[in-house]
């Protein structure tokens, strides 16, 4: 092939470059509220994006840090979602690599045999070839190349922020997972010192029935709330164990013992309230809204490539190179060879599977809109929610707490009573009851709050960035 000719092949190509018959892209309207629900909850403005703000930065804890560090190395989810990545990026450029011309070169070599049929003589031939060949290009005139490879590329990143949406849920599911891990100590612990002061109430309450001045009555109360206190132990001690499980599967590596939490951490100290910002945030920083989008671009320039398939194809195959009958005149003067063949292809009858393929196309990207829609409406639930929430835990916290002292006031003051006589062992047993159960309730009631922190914290798209302004490793 002249070189005139290659570059006019050239020239032809990036004149076609940007043309394609994909519907201009328009993203779909919202179909959320422009502002989140009413109240207090709603009510802040944003100082800094979640997005913005990075997990160590949100996260002060030391020890649940260190955790978060190892699940990102080692979760084998996490992985898979990596390796996604890498096919994606791959499937790319092979779709994407038609855009340019393939060529190849060869050297070959052929010899035979043949009779005469007239002197009966055997006749040996040999000959030998190299060329470079281009074969098959497409001028992608009507964009129908191009139509797939901006597909495959919107796929490509609607896998990158796939890769960031597990990131997410990963650190989420390890910060939850160690809060439940540090309140169910925290109830094993409760339900331990229940049981040694319940143990210490039934000997105080068996010498005073040995003494006369309690009943049997009273012993077999005291008893009770020993052995519900010894239940209580032995369920905690199994969830303390399942959480350590759970806990160990997310880090895809064996719990480090120094980084087990003590009990439950407060979350006023260990994790930065943030704040809720505005709805559109979710739509352009929420990395399962933005692979959702990106799918929907990949439909629309799937579009294009189905209408482009109406329209005529024009492929070119050219080759450059030299003939010899010896292998050492090869590349000498006078032996060389050319060949240039367009080639212009267009569909006459295709039995309607154009025109189907067409439909299937415009039928995904109509697909592709609700699955964009849904996931900004799910967005916006999941938002609302742990704002809803957030609006009330601090009246709940506050009302546990002052349960909680209350509570502990009164057994106090009815134990003393039942030890001077004025009252029976009744009313301590209920006291008692009352008191380890508004424990519980705030042990729950902690736990509600720094979960839903947490839960904000990913909902509004924080969790992927390591530190603020820097992308997270791995």
């Amino acid at each position: 092939m002249s070189r005139t000719h290659i570059a006019a092949v050239s020239l032809t190509a990036l004149l076609a470059a940007g043309c394609t018959l994909a519907p201009r892209y328009e993203r779909p309207v919202a179909p959320i509220a422009q502002a989140w629900p009413g109240g207090a909850a709603g009510s802040q403005a944003a100082a800094q994006a979640a997005a913005d703000i990075g997990w160590r930065e949100f996260f002060t804890d030391a020890k649940l840090r260190g955790l978060i560090e190892i699940a990102l190395r080692d979760n084998r989810d996490l992985r898979v979602a990596t390796a996604n990545i890498a096919q994606a990026r791959a499937q790319y450029r092979i779709v994407r690599a038609p855009l340019l011309p393939a060529v190849n070169a060869s050297v070959s070599q052929s010899q035979g045999r043949s009779p005469s049929p007239l002197t009966g003589q055997v006749d040996y031939s040999r000959s030998y070839q190299g060329q470079v060949a281009a074969s098959a290009y497409e001028l992608d005139l009507f964009g129908r190349v191009r139509s797939l490879s901006n597909e495959a590329l919107e796929k490509y990143l609607a896998t990158e922020e796939g890769r960031r949406n597990v990131q997410i849920s990963l650190v989420s599911e390890v910060a939850n997972a160690y809060l439940n891990l540090g309140a169910d100590q925290a109830r094993l612990q409760l339900a331990q010192n229940t049981l040694d002061a319940q143990q210490k109430s039934l000997d105080l309450v068996t010498r005073r029935f040995q003494l006369g001045t309690a009943s049997k009555l009273d012993v077999r109360q005291a008893e009770t709330t020993v052995e519900q206190a010894r239940s209580d132990l032995a369920g905690y001690t199994a969830q303390v164990a399942e959480d350590q499980n759970a806990l160990t599967l997310l880090l895809g590596a064996p719990l480090p013992d120094d980084l087990r939490p003590a009990g439950l951490p407060d979350a006023a100290a260990e994790l930065v309230d943030v704040p809720a910002g505005l709805p559109s945030e979710v739509l352009t920083r929420r990395p399962d809204v933005l692979a959702a989008e990106h799918q929907l671009k990949a439909a629309n320039a799937d579009i294009g490539a189905a209408r482009a398939a109406f329209l005529p194809r024009i492929t070119l195959t050219g080759s450059a190179g030299s003939v010899s009958p010896k292998l050492s005149d090869l590349f000498s003067g006078g032996t060389g060879v050319w060949s240039f063949t367009p080639q212009i292809s267009l569909p006459i009858f295709q039995g309607g599977a154009n025109l189907a393929g067409l439909r299937y196309s415009q039928a995904s990207r109509d697909v592709a809109v609700a699955q964009y829609e849904k996931a900004v409406q799910t967005a916006f639930r999941e938002v609302a929610d742990a704002l809803a929430e957030r609006g009330s835990i601090a009246t709940r916290l506050g009302a546990q707490t002052a349960l909680a002292a209350s509570t502990a006031d009164t057994l106090r003051l009815s134990e003393a009573r039942y030890t001077r006589g004025v009252d029976n062992y009744l009313t301590v047993l209920v006291s008692q009851n009352a008191y380890y159960a508004a424990q519980q309730s705030l042990i729950s009631a902690r736990l509600a709050e720094a979960s839903n922190r947490v839960a904000l914290y990913k909902v509004l798209g924080g969790g992927w960035r390591e530190t603020s302004g820097q992308a997270t490793a791995g």
